[in-house]
């Protein structure tokens, strides 16, 4: 009797232990110093959105330049929630830089109920109609969360005299994130309906009767990526032509490896991945590996191809970047990415384009003199009020 007495005093003193570790405190403090938190498992409230490359935990209260958190499942969770397209760099085996092997303690994801209505909210889109609304879902989501910082001290890419990458830090969408919840519970889950009224303009509404499409519906469901590089070699020397070229490009000639790795599955893309972090096998070459991968479930049809052309230009400036764009902060580098998309909307002649939070980036009843200043708006208004970008 005295035996399980003891025992059940340890299990106790363990479970309270275990409990102690769980450190209490805010998005913007972890956002203040990452490494301080690195390898803590925390307790935080928060707002999440699962955007069009987002799965964040973001407080717009927090003031750096990259005001969210990353937000992972753990390997193996086979959950629904997440960014519908994403490019994540890693060292390729021919890695000029040097490469730190990283040991981080396994996190259980805790599939309670809270999760599961969690999760389903974030995962539910919105329905837009006959227009593109690219990533676009119907909840942003507001809860408790525990689970496991990964932090570094920058995000910043690292480069040598001659701008090859020599150094890789954050998590995430072009690894662009100094901290990464890795999840392990979620609780006091409330959702907020994000309000459409501003983009919904073909709900309701036939199916648009003008010229058709460039980019044919079948061989975009066939072969996705032949699409878009057979589409943007037709374009030629046309307005957009030559960067919706070098977005293609960037993915390599068809069926060949220049290491892109492109993954277009109905898998979801919100798992941290020792895989896709530490050294890979393959060489690449500038010594890095770009892994682009688009969720199906939430790219049909032609918004596959505007994703793809978004991730491409990403990779492209990630590689390559532009004379003078070598050190270019995030909100400069997704508004040129969705300067191009929204380019090849109105090439294509897309009826409307828009994205999570009600901004509108194409439409085709803008007068031609107002309609770059229209773009610009959509995409400055997304960049600041829905990713909490600074310029």
């Amino acid at each position: 009797m005295k035996r399980l007495f003891v025992l059940a005093l340890l299990i106790c003193a363990s479970a309270c232990g275990l409990y102690a570790q769980v450190v209490d405190t805010t998005v913007c403090d972890i956002l203040k110093n990452p490494v301080s938190f690195n390898g803590k498992m925390v307790r935080i409230k928060g707002t999440v959105a699962a955007g069009f490359d987002q799965f964040v935990v973001k407080d717009v209260s927090c003031a750096q330049d990259v005001n969210a958190i990353w937000l992972a499942y753990p390997e193996k969770s086979k959950a629904k929630a997440g960014p519908a397209a994403i490019v994540q760099m890693q060292p390729a085996r021919n890695f000029s830089g040097t490469v730190v092997a990283t040991a981080r303690t396994p996190v259980t994801l805790d599939k309670s109920g809270d999760f599961k209505n969690f999760d389903s909210l974030l995962s539910t889109p919105h329905d837009h109609g006959n227009g593109i609304c690219i990533g676009c879902n119907r909840y942003e989501v507001s809860a408790t969360l525990v689970g496991r910082i990964d932090g570094v001290a920058s995000a910043a890419l690292a480069r040598d005299a001659t701008g090859r990458i020599t150094g890789l830090g954050g998590f995430g969408n072009m690894n662009a994130y100094p901290a990464r919840l890795v999840l392990q519970s979620v609780s006091g889950v409330t959702s907020k309906e994000i309000d459409y009224t501003n983009t919904d303009y073909m709900k309701g509404k036939a199916v648009y009767k003008g010229p058709t499409t460039v980019m044919s519906s079948k061989t975009v469901i066939q072969d996705p990526m032949f699409t878009l590089q057979q589409f943007a070699m037709g374009l030629g020397g046309a307005t957009g032509g030559p960067d919706i070229q070098r977005a293609a490009e960037a993915y390599g000639p068809h069926g060949s490896h220049v290491g892109v790795n492109v993954a277009i599955s109905y898998n979801s893309t919100n798992e941290a991945s020792d895989k896709l972090e530490g050294q890979s096998g393959q060489d690449s070459p500038d010594g890095v590996i770009y892994n682009c991968a688009f969720n199906h479930s939430r790219l049909d049809g032609d918004a596959l191809i505007l994703a793809l052309v978004h991730i491409g230009r990403h990779a492209a400036d990630m590689r390559s970047p532009l004379p003078g764009a070598a050190q270019a902060n995030l909100y400069a580098i997704e508004y040129n990415s969705w300067i191009l998309t929204a380019e090849v909307a109105a090439i294509n002649r897309q009826k409307s384009l828009a994205l999570p939070g009600s901004y509108l980036l194409w439409l085709t009843e803008w007068p031609q003199e107002d309609s770059a200043a229209s773009v610009d708006t959509g995409i400055t208004g997304y960049l600041t009020k829905e990713e909490f970008l600074i310029k």
